[in-house]
C-alpha cells in the first residue's frame, strides 16, 4: 500500500517520506528507530545535575503564556515539582506543544537541565504521560518531518499491516526469539531496556542469517559448472628457485589455491594477510601451477604503479621457469597495446598483468584458467559475480593487504574461501612506531636526516592538498612540499606525490624513488597500497589524526619491507581521547588484524569499507562490531542449514528462501543458479 492513502500522511507528506526511502506502509513499518529517549530511569528533580541530560517526573504545578505569541521570542513556561524540588521547563514558540501540558497531571520529563542552584531549568523538554513512560523512538528525519508525525504515522501503520512471520518455528524454539509481528512492535515501542533488546536481537539474528545464507549461496552458486580443471604437477621447481625461504602461511595459501584449482568448480579464494606477509608468492605460485596446466593467467591490479610492481615481481619469481609474463601498461602506445592483445589472444602470453580496467577490456586472453583480483575490498561481491560469470568460469583468487576482523570477513567475504598469511618473512623487524607532538618536530627531522645520510630513504606523509574552494586553513601539501626543500631537507633529493598529480608524473617520480636517486618523498595517502621500497626505513605521518587506524597502518607497512630496523612516527596536536585511542593502538602492536578489531570498534562497521566497496545489502539493525556474538552463532547455522539443504527447496526452509530472495534481488548482485 502506498504510504500517501496512509490516514494522517496525504501526497505533502508521502514526498517527504520519499527522501528517507519510504514509499510504501510496509516500508514505513521497517523504518526502525536509530535511537531512543529513555524514561525508563526517571531521577528526583533533587538529584538532577546542571548540564545534564535526563529524564524526571513532576507535577505541572502552574503554567505562564508569553504576553504576545507573536513575539520573535515567545517563552511558554511550566512550573514543575516532585514534592522534593521544584524546576521550570521553558519551551520557545512552542504554543502548540505547551499546549498538551495540563496544570495538576504528572508527566515523565527528557531534556538538558540548564539554571543555576537556585533556580533549576529544563528546555524545550520531551514529555509523556506517566502511564506511557519507557523508550520514546527517535526515527531518521529530514526537514519538514517530525519524530512526532513519524512517531504517529508508525503507530497507525502498524494497525493495519500484516506481519507474515518470516523465520521457520524450529528456528525461533531453537534460539528463543520473538515472532516477527512482537519483535517490530516492540523495536518501535518497547516499554523497557529489556523489551528493546528481545525485539532486536530478533530482528539481528533474521538479517545476519538472511545474509550469511544469501552469500553462502552466491559461493556455491557456481560449483554446478565446470571450471578449467586442472591436475596436479610438481611445484619443486619453483620452491626451489627462490632466493628465500617462503613462509609456512605462504605454502598453506599455495596449498589451497592448488587444492581448489584441481575441482570440479572454480576457485573463489581470497588470501588475506597483512602489509609485508608475502602474498604476491601465493600468487605467483598459482599462476605457475596454472600455466603448468596449460592455461592463462590474468593478474589486475587497482593502479599502474601497483601493475607495474607486480610485473617486476612476477617475472623475477616466473621468467627463469620459462612462463611468458607481459603488462598491459597505460603508458604504452596504442599500437603496443594492440601487440599485447594479439600475443594474449595467440596464445603467446602465460601471465597478462595490468590495471582491472585494461585487463578486462582484454577478455580474448587464450584459454584463462586464473584471475587474480589484487586489493579485494575494492572489487566488490556484484563485481566477483559478473566475473565469474564471464568466459570459462576461470578460478578467481583475490588478495587484500587490509586485514579485516572475522567478524567483518565473515560478511565482506561471505562469498569467498579464505586463507590467511599470519606469519612474516624472516628477517623482517617489527616496525618500531612513536607518537609525539610537534615541539618534537626539529627532533624527527634530524631522525630523518641521519638515516638519509646513512644511505638509507625516508617518507613523509602529509594529508593536506590543494583544495577547490581556495586554499584550506592548513598549509597545502604543495606548500609544505615546498618549505621541507627550502628548509630543513634543501641539501637532499626529494620528490612529491599527492592526489591531482599526473599519471604520468606520479610513475615517473615513484620510479626515481624507487631507484633511490630521490632520498625523501613528500606524499598524501596515494603511496597507502603496495609500493615496495626495502631501502626506506623512517616515516613521518604529519597531522595523525587526519588518518583512520586502518589506514595509518597501512601506511605504515610501506616501511619496514627490507631487514634494517624502521621508524613509524605519528605527530599530532590532538588531545581528543578518540585520537589517543588510535595512536595507543598503533604504538601497542604491529599486528593488522588487532588494529582492524579496534579499528572496528573505534569507528563500527559503517567507515571500516563504504558500500560502494563492498556492494553488499545494508542492514537495518544489526551491528557487526555489536553483535559479533549473534554473528558468529549464525554462521554456524547457516552451514548447517545448507549442508542439508544446499538450495534452500525443502518446504522448511520456504521462509528462509524467500528472505534470501528479498534482500539479494532487490540490490541486482545474486541470481538463483
Amino acid at each position: 500500500m502506498e504510504i500517501t492513502y496512509l490516514k494522517g500522511v496525504g501526497p505533502k507528506r508521502a514526498e517527504l517520506y520519499k527522501k528517507i526511502g519510504v514509499e510504501t506502509v510496509e516500508q514505513l513499518v521497517e523504518l526502525f528507530p536509530r535511537d531512543y529517549v529513555d524514561f525508563t530511569h526517571p531521577k528526583p528533580i533533587a538529584e538532577v545535575q546542571i548540564g545534564e541530560v535526563c529524564a524526571f517526573r513532576a507535577f505541572v504545578r502552574r503554567k505562564t503564556a508569553p504576553f504576545s505569541e507573536y513575539a520573535r521570542m515567545a517563552l511558554y513556561k511550566a512550573e514543575l515539582t516532585d514534592g522534593t524540588e521544584n524546576i521550570t521547563a521553558v519551551f520557545f514558540n512552542a504554543k502548540y506543544t505547551f499546549a498538551k501540558l495540563e496544570e495538576n497531571h504528572e508527566y515523565l520529563f527528557y531534556g538538558k537541565i540548564t539554571g543555576d542552584l537556585v533556580r533549576k531549568q529544563a528546555g524545550s523538554p520531551l514529555f509523556v504521560p506517566v502511564t506511557e513512560g519507557g523508550l520514546m523512538p527517535k526515527y531518521p528525519l529530514t526537514a519538514g518531518l517530525t519524530n512526532n508525525m513519524v512517531s504517529a504515522n508508525v503507530k497507525t501503520a502498524l494497525g493495519i499491516v500484516k506481519l507474515p512471520e518470516t523465520l521457520p518455528q524450529p528456528l525461533l524454539e531453537r534460539f528463543g526469539l520473538l515472532p516477527r509481528e512482537q519483535a517490530v512492535r516492540q523495536i518501535h515501542f518497547p516499554k523497557s531496556r529489556e523489551e528493546y533488546t528481545e525485539a532486536r536481537r530478533r530482528l539481528v539474528f533474521e538479517e545476519f542469517v538472511t545474509l550469511k545464507l544469501g552469500l553462502s549461496l552466491m559461493k556455491y552458486r557456481m560449483r554446478n559448472s565446470t571450471g578449467a580443471v586442472m591436475r596436479e604437477v610438481d611445484m619443486s621447481k619453483l620452491w626451489k628457485s627462490l632466493p628465500f625461504t617462503p613462509t609456512g602461511a605462504q605454502k598453506r595459501a599455495a596449498s589451497d589455491c592448488i587444492r581448489d584449482m584441481q575441482r570440479e568448480f572454480p576457485m573463489n579464494r581470497l588470501v588475506q594477510g597483512d602489509v609485508g606477509s608475502g602474498k604476491t608468492l601465493v600468487a605467483a605460485a598459482a599462476a605457475y601451477f596454472c600455466v603448468k596446466n596449460g592455461f592463462g593467467a590474468q593478474v589486475m591490479a587497482p593502479t599502474e604503479v601497483l601493475a607495474q610492481q607486480h610485473y617486476k615481481t612476477f617475472s623475477e619469481l616466473l621468467s627463469p621457469l620459462g612462463v611468458r609474463v607481459e603488462l598491459l601498461s597505460g603508458s604504452l602506445t596504442a599500437g603496443e597495446k594492440a601487440a599485447v592483445r594479439n600475443r594474449a589472444q595467440a596464445g603467446e602470453v602465460d601471465v597478462l598483468i595490468g590495471t582491472q580496467a585494461l585487463i578486462q577490456k582484454s577478455s580474448g586472453m587464450k584459454n584463462t584458467g586464473l584471475v587474480v583480483v589484487d586489493e579485494q575490498h575494492r572489487f566488490g561481491v556484484a563485481q566477483r559475480g559478473a566475473l565469474a560469470e564471464k568466459g570459462a568460469n576461470p578460478h578467481i583468487l583475490a588478495m587484500s593487504a587490509t586485514p579485516i576482523p572475522r567478524t567483518l570477513a565473515l560478511i565482506i567475504y561471505g562469498d569467498l574461501d579464505v586463507s590467511v598469511l599470519d606469519e612474516m618473512p624472516k628477517g623482517r623487524l617489527p616496525v618500531k612506531t612513536y607518537a609525539v607532538d610537534s615541539s618534537f618536530r626539529q627532533r624527527v627531522y634530524n631522525f630523518i636526516k641521519k638515516h638519509i645520510a646513512a644511505g638509507r630513504q625516508a617518507y613523509i606523509v602529509c594529508p593536506l592538498v590543494e583544495s577547490d574552494e581556495g586554499k584550506s586553513d592548513k598549509a597545502s601539501a604543495i606548500e609544505y612540499y615546498n618549505t621541507l626543500i627550502n628548509g630543513e631537507f634543501r641539501d637532499i633529493p626529494a620528490g612529491l606525490l599527492y592526489g591531482r598529480l599526473k599519471q604520468a608524473e606520479k610513475e615517473r617520480v615513484m620510479a626515481e624513488f624507487k631507484a633511490n636517486r630521490l632520498k625523501l618523498l613528500v606524499s598524501t595517502t596515494v603511496i597507502e597500497v603496495g609500493i615496495d621500497v626495502p631501502n626506506a626505513v623512517v616515516m613521518l605521518i604529519e597531522n595523525a589524526e587526519q588518518f583512520g587506524l586502518s589506514q595509518l597502518h597501512q601506511l605504515r607497512g610501506r616501511v619496514g619491507r627490507g631487514a634494517e630496523q624502521s621508524y613509524c612516527i605519528l605527530m599530532s596536536d590532538s588531545k581528543s581521547d578518540y585520537t589517543k585511542a588510535r595512536t595507543d593502538a598503533m604504538v601497542r602492536t604491529t599486528d593488522g588484524f588487532r588494529i582492524a578489531q579496534d579499528d572496528l570498534q573505534l569507528r563500527g562497521p559503517g567507515n571500516f569499507f563504504g558500500r560502494e566497496q563492498h556492494g553488499l545489502p545494508p542492514l537495518k539493525v544489526a551491528d557487526i562490531a555489536d553483535d559479533a556474538a549473534v554473528l558468529e552463532q549464525v554462521d554456524g547455522l547457516a552451514e548447517e542449514i545448507l549442508s542439508a539443504d544446499p538450495k534452500l527447496n525443502k518446504p522448511e526452509n520456504g521462509l528462509l528462501r524467500q528472505n534470501v530472495q528479498r534482500l539479494f534481488g532487490a540490490n541486482g548482485e545474486y541470481s538463483w543458479n
